[in-house]
C-alpha cells in the first residue's frame, strides 16, 4: 500500500500534487495581480503586510482615524526613506532621491472599500502562495541526498518570493512607480519558471522516440521565451500609460483610450505578429521532424493557442474600448506562453539528457 502513494519517479504522490497546487497558485496570484492593476486598486491599502493597520481591512471610512491619509503618506515616505538608504548602498543613490523628491509618491488616495479589498483578496492569494511554497520546500528536504533537483528548486522559490513580497511593499510605498511594477512582474515570471521546473521534476513523464533537432528547438524556444520577456514588458509600459491616459480623460471617453497611448502601443501590437510568425515556425520546425513525437506536437500546439488567444485579447482591447475584465486575462494569457515555452524546454532537454545517458530507462 505504501508503494501506492510513489510515481514512477520515486516521489510522493502528495509532494507532486501539492507542486501542481503551487504552480496554479501562480498563476491565479498573477490575474488577481491583473485584476489590481485594471480596476486601480494598486494602492487600495496603504501600508504592508496590513491593510490599514490590520489583518482584516476596514469596510468603511468611518473605521478609520481622521488624517488617515496624511498618517499613510508619512508611514509610506518613512519606508521610501529606507528604500533609498539601499539604492544609495548599491550605488543607485541618484534613484533614490528622485524617489524622495517626487511629491507625487507621497500622495494618499481616498479610502474605497472595493478597491480596499480587491487588493486584500490579491494579497491573500499571495499569502497563500507563500504557505504553499514553504510546505514545498519542507516536503523537499526529504529528497535532499536523492533527488536534489527539487530541494534546490524549492529553497529557490521561497528565497524568490521572499524577495518578490518585499518588492510588492516598495510598489506600494512608491505610490506605484512604474520601473518597479515591471520589476515586479518579471521576477513574478522568473518565480514562475522555478515552480515549472519543480512541477516538472515532481512528476513521472512517458518518454517517447528521441527528439529530433533537439538543440535547434531548444535555442527556438530560448529566443521565443526571450521574444515574450520584451513583450510582457512592452505590456507593462503600456499599461502604465493607459493608467496616465485613463486619469486625463475618464470613463466617458474610454473609447478614445487607445489613440492616446503613443509609440508605445504600436510597437507592442506590432510585437506580437512577430511572435506570432515565431511560433508558426517554432510549429513547423518541429512537426517537420517530429511530427510521430505525438506529447510534444501536442503540447506545441497547446503554446500555439495560447499564443492566438493572447493576440485575441489584445485586439478585444484595441477595439473594444479596453474591457476591464480582459486586461488580467491579458495579462495571464502572457504569463501562460510563458510558463510553457518553459515547461516544452524543460521536455526536450530532459528527454535528450536523459536518452544520451546510460542510465536513461522508459518510465
Amino acid at each position: 500500500m505504501q508503494r501506492n502513494n510513489f510515481n514512477k519517479s520515486g516521489i510522493n504522490s502528495y509532494y507532486s500534487k501539492l507542486t501542481t497546487v503551487t504552480l496554479v497558485a501562480v498563476y491565479l496570484l498573477i490575474l488577481a495581480g491583473g485584476i489590481v492593476r485594471s480596476t486601480g486598486s494598486g494602492m487600495g491599502c496603504p501600508d504592508w503586510p496590513k491593510c490599514f493597520g490590520t489583518w482584516v481591512p476596514p469596510t468603511d471610512v468611518s473605521q478609520l482615524p481622521e488624517g488617515y491619509r496624511d498618517f499613510y503618506a508619512d508611514y509610506r515616505h518613512q519606508k521610501n526613506i529606507r528604500f533609498a538608504k539601499y539604492l544609495d548602498f548599491f550605488g543607485y543613490a541618484e534613484i533614490g532621491e528622485t524617489i524622495l523628491a517626487d511629491e507625487s509618491i507621497r500622495e494618499e488616495a481616498e479610502f474605497n472599500k472595493y478597491k480596499t479589498w480587491t487588493e486584500y483578496v490579491n494579497r491573500l492569494l499571495g499569502a497563500t502562495l507563500g504557505l504553499l511554497i514553504i510546505l514545498c520546500f519542507l516536503g523537499s528536504l526529504k529528497y535532499f541526498r536523492t533527488k536534489r533537483k527539487l530541494f534546490w528548486l524549492s529553497v529557490a522559490s521561497l528565497i524568490l518570493v521572499l524577495l518578490q513580497g518585499w518588492i510588492g511593499s516598495i510598489v506600494v510605498s512608491t505610490n506605484l512607480l512604474s520601473w518597479l511594477i515591471t520589476l515586479h512582474m518579471v521576477l513574478a515570471l522568473v518565480i514562475l519558471a522555478v515552480l515549472t521546473a519543480l512541477y516538472y521534476h515532481s512528476h513521472s513523464h512517458k518518454y517517447e522516440n528521441k527528439v529530433m533537432n533537439a538543440g535547434k528547438l531548444k535555442v527556438l524556444l530560448i529566443i521565443g521565451m526571450l521574444l515574450m520577456l520584451i513583450q510582457i514588458v512592452f505590456g507593462t509600459q503600456v499599461r502604465e500609460a493607459l493608467d496616465v491616459v485613463s486619469e486625463r480623460l475618464g470613463e466617458m471617453q474610454r473609447d478614445s483610450w487607445i489613440d492616446g497611448l503613443g509609440l508605445n502601443f504600436y510597437i507592442h501590437r506590432s510585437f506580437s505578429i512577430i511572435i506570432a510568425l515565431f511560433h508558426f515556425y517554432l510549429f513547423y520546425s518541429l512537426l517537420k521532424t517530429n511530427s510521430k513525437q505525438f506529447k510534444i506536437v501536442f503540447h506545441t500546439k497547446i503554446l500555439l493557442s495560447l499564443v492566438l488567444l493572447e493576440i485575441l485579447s489584445g485586439v478585444i482591447m484595441a477595439y473594444f474600448s479596453v474591457p476591464f475584465w480582459a486586461q488580467p486575462i491579458h495579462l495571464v494569457l502572457g504569463s501562460m506562453i510563458f510558463g510553457w515555452q518553459f515547461y516544452l524546454y524543460l521536455q526536450i532537454s530532459f528527454l535528450k539528457e536523459k536518452i544520451n545517458s546510460s542510465a536513461y530507462a522508459i518510465s
